[in-house]
């Protein structure tokens, strides 16, 4: 079933809201709360227009005084026009403010480079005593949301726009700070975060098992704090680690594992991502994620171009690998 992440917080949160009278849902005219909403949850709703900077400001003051809220803003906005107030109001105080960043990654493409958030993880799990999360479905969002409110400190969350498919009904429960171990394989590690991303790393392992090559999938939904023991783990029998995320390939995901497995495991981390420029194209998610080649079949000839080199140069007893 395919169901849109931002919707799935939306949801989760209006119980939330009548369970829990010290939250607060700020908006930033994203048009994802609509007047019933906001009359639901009465005087726990404010929608301060588009003025994200303000927004993070009296989040701050909101959270400093003893409420905890949750503030909507496109993920571009979040980590660029609000930054200065979210490191110095909000991070540098250690405040509960709950970032829901919606338009993740190449979510916004229709509305080309200036609506995409290609840096946003990047810049946010550099914040000391930032938590970052990125769902992978619109279960994990809900599980996420719940959670939160047990989460110290500021919290960033990247939800996307449109429904995206349902991770395996098999997954373990996602528990914000540990590695979602998807599937079981010796040879190589696959490490995404997002919706596509781990759905295309899923799809690649079946074809890799087909040609002998046995991945293992985490999910790393949360960037910080980085769940290095599972990393580390499964790393180290692996003779290749390759990362895939919907993000600049500086600063994310792959930044990440390569900064981990350099310090605690040494070995060999390719970093797919989207190439070190702006857009050049627009169009809807699906068609950049295709344009881009953050696909599956990018991933297996990631790995079988990486494994058949290594063969080549006699360094390994490897086995071979049938096409």
């Amino acid at each position: 079933m395919s169901r849109a992440t931002r919707e799935a917080y939306r949801d989760r949160l209006l119980p939330l809201l009548h369970r829990y009278p010290e939250l607060m849902c700020l908006d930033s005219d994203t048009g994802l709360f609509n007047a019933d909403y906001a009359a639901a949850a009465g005087d726990q709703y404010l929608n301060l227009g588009i003025a994200e900077h303000n927004l993070m400001g009296m989040a701050a003051g909101m959270a400093a005084s003893g409420r905890i809220p949750f503030v909507n803003t496109m993920a571009a906005f979040a980590t660029s026009r609000a930054l200065e107030a979210i490191k110095i109001d909000i991070a540098y105080n250690g405040l509960p403010v709950r970032i829901m960043a919606t338009h993740g990654g190449l979510a916004a493409g229709h509305l080309g480079p200036t609506h995409q958030a290609l840096e946003d993880l990047a810049v946010m799990r550099v914040l000391p005593g930032m938590t970052v999360v990125v769902p992978a479905d619109a279960a994990a969002t809900e599980a996420f949301v719940e959670q939160s409110l047990n989460v110290a400190g500021p919290l960033y969350v990247r939800l996307g726009r449109k429904p995206t498919p349902a991770l395996p009904v098999t997954a373990p429960p996602p528990v914000i700070g540990q590695a979602q171990t998807l599937r079981q394989g010796g040879d190589v590690v696959l490490a995404a975060c997002g919706p596509y991303p781990v759905l295309a790393c899923l799809a690649a392992a079946e074809v890799l098992a087909g040609q002998g090559i046995g991945a293992t999938v985490l999910n790393m939904h949360t960037l910080c704090p980085f769940d290095t023991e599972t990393l580390v783990a499964v790393a180290r029998p692996a003779s290749l680690v390759v990362t895939l995320e919907e993000h600049w390939r500086s600063g994310g995901l792959g930044g990440a594992v390569a900064e981990t497995l350099a310090e605690e495991a040494p070995t060999r981390v390719l970093r797919l991502g989207m190439p070190d420029k702006f857009v050049d194209e627009v169009g809807n998610q699906e068609h950049l994620v295709a344009h881009y080649d953050l696909t599956a079949e990018r991933v297996v000839r990631a790995v079988r171009t990486a494994l058949d080199a290594t063969a080549r140069s006699g360094r390994t007893d490897r086995k071979e690998y049938v096409s």
